[in-house]
C-alpha cells in the first residue's frame, strides 16, 4: 500500500486563514475549500488512492501562480501541481494538508509561428487542442498520448509523456522549444523560446519529466510539424505474444521506422474489437497495428517490406488499411484501449516500464507465468516500437487481497524490466506509483545526487512531495 506523509499539524490549524489568504490572491471562484467540491480533485488517473487536499486553487495567469506560490512559500504550505489529473503513477495525489495549484482555466493559445514551426500556449491547454489549433494550415503536434483528448500540456511536460507516434517522433522533451516556469519562491523563469537550442546548462532538459517538484510550469513553446503526405495501417496477427514479440525485434533490427508500432494481446483484441469494431482478428493471440506515412509510393514501399518481414513468423492474419475511415477505427480501437478494457475489469492497475526491444519476448513469457502465479489476468497493450510496456492489471478493488495482489504483481513486472536492461518508467512517471522503486534502478549515490538537485530547487520540499522520492526523504 502507497503511503503518504503525516499532514502538519499547523498547517490543518491554519485552515480558515490559509483559505481567506488565497482567496485574496485569487478573488471571486478562483479557490476552491467545500468538502463537496474538493472530491473531483482527491484522486488522478491512478485511482486506487485517494486523499482530499486542503484546498484548490484555479489561476489564470502566470502572475497569480507566482503570488500563489510565493505565499505558499512563506507559510510552508505545500503544493501539488495539477493538469487535466490524468496522471497513471498517483502524479497528482493530494495530500492533506496540501494546495492543489489547477491549470484548467489557462487555456489560452497565446501565439502561433508558421514561419519557425512553434507555437507558445499556457499549461492548461489539452495536448489535442494544440493541433486542433495548427492543422488548418497543414501543421500538428507529434506527441500524442492516448488521454490526449483531456490530458493539458503542462502535466505532459511534467511527466515527459509519449504516445502510440513516440517512435518516430518522439516524447514530449523531442518537441519542446522553451517554457514559463515560477519556482516556490515566486520567481517568473524563462527557459529557451522559439529557437531550437539555448546556451547554457541544459534547464529544458532538467525541467521536463521533473514531475511538478522543481518548479510549477505555466507556459510552453513546442514544435509543430508539417502534417505528411499521407497514413497507412496494416494489422498482423500472430500465434503467440512471444512470436509477435519477436516480429517487433525484426522490424527494428532492419532499419525500418514507422510511424508507429503497437501491440495488443488476445484479451486487449477482443475488448478494443468488441468497442471499436476495427476488424481486429480475433483469431489471434497477438496483434500488431503498424502505421507508415509518406508519398503513396513510399507508403506501399514500407508496407510491403514490413509485410515480408511479418510473413518470416507465420502471421494468422496480415491486413492493410485501404481507407482513411479504416484507419480511423483502427486507431480509434487502440485509442480506446484502455476504456475498452474497463469494460472487462472496472478496476485495474496501468503500468509502465520501459524494455530493449530484443528482450521483448523472454519479457513477454515471463509476465505471462508471474501473472498465473498471482491468479490475475492481465491486458498487454503497448507502444511495441520504442519498447514502452503498459501491462494492465485487473483486480477486484472489492476484495483487498485481489489489490494486494496486482500491487505486487505490478511491482515485479517493472522489477523485471530493470532486471532485463530497462527502465521504471517511458511515459507516465514515477509519482506516487513506482516511488518505492526508485532504489531498484538508481545506486544510493545517485539518488542522493537527485536529492540534492530538488532541495536545490525546493529547499523546504513543498512542491509536490511524497512523489518519485521514498518517504524518509521528503522534508
Amino acid at each position: 500500500m502507497i503511503t503518504l506523509p503525516p499532514p502538519k499539524a499547523d498547517i490543518l490549524a491554519r485552515r480558515d486563514e490559509i483559505v481567506a489568504a488565497l482567496k485574496r490572491i485569487l478573488p471571486g471562484d478562483g479557490v476552491i475549500s467545500e468538502p463537496k467540491r474538493l472530491k473531483p480533485y482527491e484522486t488522478d488517473g491512478l485511482s486506487a488512492y485517494r486523499q482530499p487536499p486542503l484546498a484548490v486553487v484555479l489561476p489564470e495567469t502566470t502572475e497569480q501562480v507566482a503570488a500563489i506560490l510565493r505565499y505558499c512559500s512563506e507559510v510552508g504550505l505545500r503544493v501539488i501541481p495539477r493538469g487535466a489529473g490524468t496522471s497513471l503513477a498517483g502524479g497528482a495525489l493530494p495530500l492533506e494538508d496540501a494546495v492543489v495549484i489547477g491549470m484548467m482555466r489557462m487555456n489560452r493559445i497565446l501565439d502561433i509561428d508558421y514561419a519557425d514551426r512553434c507555437a507558445t500556449v499556457q499549461a492548461g491547454v489539452t495536448n489535442l487542442a494544440i493541433t486542433g489549433a495548427v492543422q488548418g494550415a497543414g501543421f500538428f503536434y507529434a506527441p500524442d498520448p492516448s488521454s490526449q483528448l483531456a490530458c493539458m500540456i503542462g502535466g505532459n511536460v511534467s511527466m515527459n509523456s509519449g504516445g502510440a507516434h513516440c517512435l518516430k517522433y518522439g516524447v514530449t522533451a523531442n518537441n519542446l522549444l522553451g517554457l514559463r516556469i515560477v519556482t516556490i519562491a515566486g520567481e517568473i523563469v524563462d527557459i529557451g523560446g522559439a529557437h531550437l537550442d539555448a546556451a547554457g546548462y541544459d534547464w529544458l532538459g532538467l525541467l521536463t519529466g521533473s514531475e511538478g517538484m522543481l518548479a510549477m510550469v505555466t507556459e510552453v513553446t513546442v514544435r509543430i510539424l508539417r502534417g505528411p503526405e499521407g497514413a497507412r495501417a496494416m494489422l498482423a496477427g500472430f500465434a503467440s505474444n512471444e512470436i509477435a514479440g519477436a516480429c517487433v525485434d525484426a522490424i527494428i533490427g532492419s532499419g525500418i521506422i514507422p510511424v508507429a508500432l503497437e501491440f495488443m494481446d488476445k484479451p486487449a483484441i477482443h475488448a478494443c474489437e468488441a468497442f471499436a469494431h476495427a476488424g481486429y482478428p480475433l483469431d489471434a493471440e497477438a496483434l500488431l497495428i503498424i502505421e507508415v506515412e509518406g508519398c503513396v509510393e513510399e507508403q506501399d514501399r514500407l508496407l510491403a517490406r514490413i509485410g515480408e518481414i511479418c510473413a518470416d513468423f507465420a502471421p494468422v492474419s496480415m491486413r492493410i488499411s485501404q481507407s482513411a475511415a479504416e484507419s480511423a477505427a483502427i486507431w480509434k480501437g487502440r485509442k480506446g484501449a484502455f476504456g475498452a478494457v474497463g469494460r472487462i475489469s472496472p478496476d485495474y492497475l496501468c503500468m509502465d516500464g520501459t524494455i530493449p526491444t530484443s528482450q521483448l519476448p523472454e519479457t513477454l513469457r515471463r509476465i505471462a507465468e508471474m501473472t498465473a502465479a498471482a491468479g490475475l489476468s492481465v491486458c498487454n497493450i503497448f507502444h511495441a516500437g520504442d519498447g514502452n510496456l503498459h501491462p494492465l492489471i485487473m483486480f477486484d478493488a472489492n476484495d483487498a487481497d485481489s489489490f494486494h495482489r496486482a500491487e505486487v504483481l505490478g511491482a515485479d513486472i517493472l522489477k523485471l524490466c530493470v532486471e532485463v536492461g530497462g527502465c521504471l518508467t517511458g511515459e507516465h512517471g514515477v509519482g506516487v506509483e513506482k516511488r518505492d522503486l526508485m532504489s531498484v534502478q538508481f545506486l544510493p549515490v545517485e539518488l542522493a545526487q537527485q536529492r540534492a538537485l530538488k532541495s536545490a530547487f525546493d529547499p523546504a520540499w513543498l512542491l509536490n512531495p511524497a512523489k518519485v522520492f521514498p518517504l524518509e526523504a521528503v522534508g
